[in-house]
């Protein structure tokens, strides 16, 4: 007789297998259930905060949106871009062409925004094919030479972009059919400080959506494989100009929209508020954040908006004042990138990342 010998018996799944097996296995829905749980987040945040925080929430969110298309372009392409600054510029002019100063008789904000980010994207297509043959600091010299201009074009066209002075831009009313769900959920009105940030971070959940998708998808796959190793990529029959250029308009059609929020949310498209300081703060955001990740764009937008305010107060309360603390706060900000660079090349969302993969491995 042939002995049987016994099988070993299964090993237990593991706890977090366990507790994950919920989750679906479409990337889609993983990605919109991941939204969906963040607009709850977002909207016990916004309900629970001073209109204060509101309005920092708002500028986090265009922050957030343009951050987030940086990402595809040099995070995941490999592609330096210093001009996203003047990209947001775009937008945030051809809002404020579309709905004017009052508002009267201009199109639904949706479709402003969304003709924004397709002028945008215009504009980005022919500088991401006027740069697809640059690398390097050939690119960011060319980039940084569009964020120069760009606002320089604004003075000189001053009749219809107003100069120095810049558009004003309507804010935008709160419709009827949104001031009366968030009566039905929390009876009370809705202002127009809480709104806007409903409105930015909308806008960014439903970028963050489409970024996620692409980006987990055929195109960001071959995104990588140019970003690693562009002769290889070639080789397989990837055409890198055609790719450089794809990631480029995406990136630009997210800094329209960002230079949109903007733009309702300051309520003016001007020159000064889009210098090369913006592009050289949204790259900073990208680096601190993580190269690459959506997670690290968001991380680094809020480190951009909430760290200076912070301080800046705690500069006044040790007693500077207050123009001396508002000077500590941009110092503030470079020794944080700089210690990140040397001590945590990967961004918070690497470091993040590194503490979680320790946890898992270490026994209990």
């Amino acid at each position: 007789m042939v002995q049987q010998t016994e099988r070993p018996a299964a090993r237990p799944a593991p706890p977090l297998t366990r507790r994950l097996r919920w989750r679906p296995r479409s990337t889609l829905a993983r990605h919109g259930l991941a939204v969906l749980l963040a607009l709850v987040a977002v909207v016990v945040v916004v309900e629970t905060t001073s209109p204060f925080r509101n309005s920092q929430l708002a500028t986090m969110s265009y922050y957030a949106i343009a951050a987030a298309g940086l990402t595809v372009l040099t995070g995941l392409n490999g592609q330096i871009s210093l001009g996203h600054g003047a990209l947001m510029a775009v937008g945030a002019y051809t809002t404020g062409l579309l709905l004017g100063p009052d508002g009267e008789g201009a199109p639904p904000l949706p479709l402003v925004m969304l003709a924004a980010a397709a002028v945008t994207a215009l504009v980005g297509a022919v500088v991401g094919a006027a740069a697809a043959r640059l690398h390097g600091p050939y690119l960011a010299g060319a980039t940084l030479a569009l964020a120069v201009a760009v606002p320089g074009l604004a003075i000189y066209f001053d009749h219809p972009l107003g100069g120095e002075q810049g558009l004003r831009i309507a804010s935008p009313d709160v419709p009827d059919w949104f001031d009366a769900a968030i009566w039905f959920l929390f009876a009370h009105e809705t202002p127009g400080a809480k709104y806007l940030a409903y409105l930015g971070w909308g806008t960014l959940l439903l970028v963050l959506l489409l970024l996620a998708n692409l980006m987990a998808g055929r195109v960001g796959r071959v995104w990588r494989a140019v970003r690693d190793d562009e002769v290889a990529a070639e080789l397989a029959g990837i055409r890198l100009g055609r790719v450089r250029v794809l990631a480029f308009v995406v990136s630009a059609a997210c800094a329209g929209l960002a230079g949109a929020v903007l733009g309702v949310v300051v309520r003016l498209a001007a020159p000064s508020g889009f210098t090369i300081v913006l592009s050289l703060g949204l790259l900073t955001a990208v680096v601190v954040g993580g190269l690459g990740s959506l997670t690290g764009a968001l991380l680094g937008s809020a480190l951009l908006v909430f760290l200076p305010p912070a301080v800046t107060n705690l500069g006044i309360g040790a007693g500077l004042d207050g123009t001396q603390a508002a000077q500590l706060a941009p110092f503030v900000y470079g020794v944080v990138l700089v210690l990140v660079m040397l001590l945590a090349p990967s961004g918070a969302v690497g470091v993040l990342k590194t503490v979680w993969g320790r946890r898992r491995r270490s026994p209990r």
